[in-house]
C-alpha cells in the first residue's frame, strides 16, 4: 500500500512513479502535490498496488502525521517504520475514507467532484498486487456475496439434503424388530449421522465477516441465509489470530474455483499480507476533487437543516453568500418557552490540525449574521411575521428595550488526537476564538455586536457516522451535538459577561425608564422570558466601573438578581421582592386613582352625560369624585376613569382639591331634603393609552376610589391577575 497526502509538497523524486499515470499534479519549486482525497490502483510495473491520498487534517501545523512522521517517510506504508497501532489505524481510516466518498456520491448525485473508475475483476489474472488493503478485502468480500447468491445456495441445498433419513442397514444389524402379523417394526431405527462439514463452516466464517463489516464500517450486505454466526468475544479471537489459524486447517478441505476464491477472500481478511490473485492491469480509481466539500456536507447532514427546507434569504442569502450550516434550536437565554428558538449559523472549516481562521473567513462569518437579522427585521417590521413558521416565529429585536437576542454563530473545524487515534465522541473550543465585533463597548444586545466562536470536532468520529450511514445514529448525534454547542457558548458568554434579571419596581413603567434612559441601558437590556414584565440585564466584565454605576441607578427603579443563562429567574425575583417589599422609586410613577365616570343624566338612561362624552374621547380636564378614596391620595399622580365597566388609559393629574356638592336625602318623616356632602375635585391633564384596546373591570363599582401601583394597572388591564395581588 502506497500513502498520500492531500496537499502536501512532495519531493519529485519521491513520488514520481507512485504517481505514473495520475491527473493534475501542481508543480511548485520542483515539488508535486495532490489535490486529490480517496484511492487508486497504480498499474505501473513499479509499483502495482493501490495508492491511498488520506486528508491533509492529518497533518498537524509542524507538517508532520502523528506528530512524528514525515509524510515522505510513509509513501511506501508497507515498509515504513511505523508503529503497528498506527499502521492499522491507516489502513482502516482508509476505508472510511472510502466509505464517506461513496455515501457522498450516492446523496449527491449530480455532484461534479466525485471521480469514479472501476475495472478490477477477481479470479485468477496474471498480474498480483503486491499487497492487499483492508479496503480491497471488503470490496472483494462484498462483491463475492453479490455476485455469487447460487453457489451458496447449491452448497447449502447439499449439505442438508439426506439428513434424519434412516440408514436400514444398521437398523437391521443392530436393533431388534418387533414382528406383528410377519410385519417387522423397528422402535429405535438408526439415522444418517451428519458430519462435521467444512463447507458450512467457511460460510458461517465468510457471512461472520459481513456482519461484523457491516457494523463496523457499515458497508451493507444481504445475508440471506439463516447460520449462527460468530459475533462478539468470539469473533474477536478470530481477529486476534485464531481466525487464521483455523483457516489454515481447513484449507484443503475445497476444490471449486469458487470455494477455494472464498477460502482466500476470508484468510486475507484475517491476514492482511496475504495476497489476493485479482486482474489488475488497468488503472481503478476512486477520488474527490475538492474534499473540503464532502466535510462540509459531512456536517451540515450531521447538524443543519438541508438548505431546500429553508425559507430563500436564510442560508442562500439575498447578495450571493451561502452559508454551510443552520438551523433553529433553543435560544441562549432561557429554556422557560415552547418555542424560544433562535437562529444557529455554522460555518465548516477545513484544515490541517491546530491551524486558525483567517481575516477573511471571520469577516464573511460576520456578514452571514447581518444578513440573518435584516431578513427577520424584514419579516416582523412588514407584520407578515407567520407565528406557525419555525423561522418567521423567532423574533429577533425588543421594541421595548431596542436590544437584539443573540445570534450564535461559530466555526466547526476538524481534529484528530494524535495519542488515542479515538473515534469517540469529542467536541470542543478551539485554542484560539475569533474577536468580537462591535460598534459600541459594553452592548451584548446590539445589532452590531457580532460573537464568533470556534469548535473543533474529532473527524474520526465524524467520519465514521457519516460513513455508515445511519439515521438513527446521526438523529442522536445531531441532538447531541447542538446542545453541546448551545453550553459551550452560554459558558463562553458567561466568561465575559455578567447577567441579571430586573422586574420593575410596582411603581416604575419599564417601557418609560427605558426611553428616558435610553443611552444607560440600549444593548444591555433586552426581553427574552415568556413574563414579558422580566428583562435581562448583559454586562460586560471588561467595565467593572462603569456596571457599578448602572447597577446603582436600575437598583432604585428595578428588583435585580444574577441569573445563569437559560435558567428561568422568577423565582429569585419574587424573593426579592418580599425581601424589599414595595418601594417609592425615584423614577417611580406614583398611584393610581380609579374613578366612575357615569354615563347617563338620568335614571331613564335616555341622554349621556358631557362628562362622560369627554372622557370617551379623551379629551377630559376634570373630574368630580363624589365617593371619597381610601387611602394617601397624596402619593396620586394619575386617574384611571372607568368608563362602561372597563379601563384603556389614564390622565396625569395635575390637582386635587376638596369640595362639596349637593345630595337629596329622606328624613325619618319621609321628607326629601338636600345636604353638602364632600367630594373631590380632580384637574386632570394629558391621556395616554394603556394599550389598544378596553378592559373590562370585575365588580367594576367596587374599584371606585381605590388606590394602586402601576404594575397592579397593568395587571388588571392584562387581566393577569384582576384580584390585585400583584406578581411578577
Amino acid at each position: 500500500m502506497k500513502l498520500l497526502i492531500e496537499e502536501y509538497q512532495y519531493d519529485v523524486a519521491d513520488v514520481e512513479n507512485v504517481l505514473d499515470g495520475l491527473f493534475t499534479l501542481q508543480d511548485v519549486e520542483q515539488k508535486v502535490s495532490v489535490s486529490y482525497v480517496g484511492y487508486y490502483y497504480n498499474p505501473h510495473e513499479k509499483v502495482r498496488d493501490v495508492v491511498f491520498i488520506l486528508p491533509k487534517v492529518l497533518i498537524d501545523e509542524q507538517g508532520l502525521v502523528f506528530g512524528e512522521y514525515e509524510p515522505k517517510d510513509l509513501i511506501h506504508l508497507d515498509d515504513a517504520k511505523v508503529d503497528e497501532k498506527q499502521r492499522k489505524f491507516l489502513y482502516e481510516f482508509a476505508v472510511w475514507i472510502h466509505r464517506a466518498i461513496v455515501v457522498y456520491n450516492d446523496t449527491h448525485e449530480k455532484n461534479e467532484i466525485v471521480l469514479h473508475r472501476q475495472i478490477e475483476n477477481e479470479g485468477k489474472g496474471s498480474h498480483k498486487k503486491k499487497s492487499n488493503t483492508l479496503l480491497d478485502v471488503i470490496l472483494s468480500l462484498v462483491r463475492f456475496n453479490k455476485e455469487n447468491q447460487q453457489f451458496f445456495t447449491f452448497i447449502l441445498k447439499n449439505l442438508h439434503s439426506g439428513f434424519n433419513k434412516i440408514n436400514w442397514g444398521k437398523t437391521i444389524a443392530h436393533t431388534t424388530a418387533i414382528v406383528q402379523d410377519d410385519n417387522p417394526t423397528y422402535l429405535n431405527p438408526v439415522n444418517k449421522k451428519r458430519q462435521v462439514n467444512f463447507d458450512e463452516e467457511l460460510i458461517v466464517i465468510f457471512f461472520s465477516i459481513l456482519q461484523y463489516v457491516s457494523e463496523t464500517f457499515g458497508f451493507r450486505s444481504n445475508i440471506n441465509f439463516s447460520f449462527k454466526l460468530i459475533t462478539g468475544a468470539k469473533f474477536q479471537r478470530y481477529l486476534d489470530g485464531f481466525g487464521r489459524t483455523r483457516l489454515r486447517q481447513i484449507k484443503y478441505k475445497y476444490f471449486s474455483d469458487k470455494a477455494v476464491r472464498l477460502w482466500d477472500l476470508c484468510y486475507a481478511f484475517f491476514d492482511k499480507a496475504y495476497k489476493i490473485r485479482v486482474n489488475a492491469s488497468q488503472s481503478e480509481y476512486l477520488l474527490v476533487k475538492s474534499f473540503h466539500i464532502v466535510f462540509e456536507a459531512m456536517i451540515d447532514e450531521l447538524i443543519g437543516i438541508p438548505h431546500e427546507q429553508l425559507p430563500a434569504g436564510l442560508a442562500d442569502q439575498y447578495d450571493g453568500k451561502i452559508v454551510d450550516h443552520f438551523y433553529t434550536y433553543d435560544g441562549l437565554l432561557i429554556d422557560d418557552k415552547v418555542d424560544d428558538d433562535i437562529y444557529y449559523i455554522g460555518d465548516s472549516k477545513y484544515y490541517k490540525i491546530g491551524n486558525s481562521l483567517g481575516t477573511e473567513s471571520i469577516y464573511k462569518q460576520r456578514t452571514y449574521a447581518r444578513n440573518v437579522i435584516q431578513w427577520n427585521l424584514d419579516i416582523w417590521l412588514n407584520g407578515k411575521a407567520n407565528m406557525n413558521n419555525q423561522f418567521e416565529r423567532i423574533q429577533l429585536f425588543d421594541t421595548v428595550t431596542e436590544g437584539y437576542n443573540i445570534i450564535p454563530n461559530f466555526f466547526i473545524s476538524a481534529a484528530i488526537d494524535n495519542k488515542t487515534l479515538s473515534y469517540e465522541d469529542r467536541t470542543v473550543p478551539h485554542p484560539i476564538q475569533p474577536p468580537v465585533s462591535r460598534q459600541f463597548k459594553n452592548r451584548l444586545y446590539d445589532r452590531d455586536t457580532l460573537l464568533l466562536s470556534h469548535y473543533d470536532v474529532n473527524f474520526l468520529f465524524v467520519l465514521s457516522l457519516y460513513a455508515r450511514n445511519r439515521a438513527a445514529s446521526k438523529s442522536v448525534w445531531r441532538e447531541s451535538v447542538r446542545a453541546k454547542f448551545r453550553t459551550a457558548i452560554q459558558q463562553m458568554l458567561e466568561e465575559k459577561f455578567d447577567f441579571y434579571a430586573l422586574a420593575a419596581h410596582p411603581d416604575v413603567d419599564a417601557s418609560s425608564y427605558f426611553k428616558a434612559h435610553f443611552q444607560d441601558t440600549l444593548g444591555k437590556t433586552f426581553r427574552p422570558y415568556e413574563n414579558q414584565n422580566i428583562f435581562s440585564l448583559a454586562l460586560d466584565k471588561s467595565f467593572p466601573q462603569d456596571n457599578e454605576n448602572l447597577l446603582a441607578a436600575l437598583a432604585e427603579n428595578f428588583y435585580i438578581v444574577t441569573v445563569n443563562l437559560g435558567k428561568d429567574p422568577s423565582p429569585s425575583l419574587e424573593i426579592e421582592r418580599k425581601e424589599k417589599g414595595n418601594i417609592d422609586s425615584p423614577h417611580g410613577m406614583g398611584k393610581f386613582l380609579f374613578g366612575v365616570v357615569n354615563k347617563y343624566i338620568d335614571e331613564k338612561k335616555t341622554k349621556t352625560t358631557a362628562e362622560y362624552e369627554s372622557f370617551r374621547e379623551h379629551r377630559a380636564t376634570s373630574l368630580v369624585m363624589r365617593n371619597m378614596p381610601g387611602g394617601d391620595i397624596t402619593k396620586v399622580k394619575y386617574l384611571i376613569p372607568m368608563l362602561d365597566g372597563g379601563i384603556s388609559g389614564y390622565y396625569a393629574v395635575e390637582g386635587i382639591s376638596f369640595g362639596s356638592r349637593k345630595q337629596d336625602i329622606t328624613d325619618e318623616n319621609g321628607n326629601t331634603i338636600r345636604i353638602p356632602m364632600p367630594c373631590l375635585n380632580i384637574k386632570l391633564g394629558e391621556y395616554e393609552p394603556l394599550g389598544d384596546y378596553s378592559a373590562e373591570v370585575p365588580n367594576y363599582r367596587n374599584w371606585n376610589g381605590q388606590i394602586h401601583t402601576f404594575e397592579e394597572v397593568m395587571n388588571l388591564y392584562q387581566q393577569k391577575n384582576p384580584n390585585i395581588n400583584a406578581t411578577f
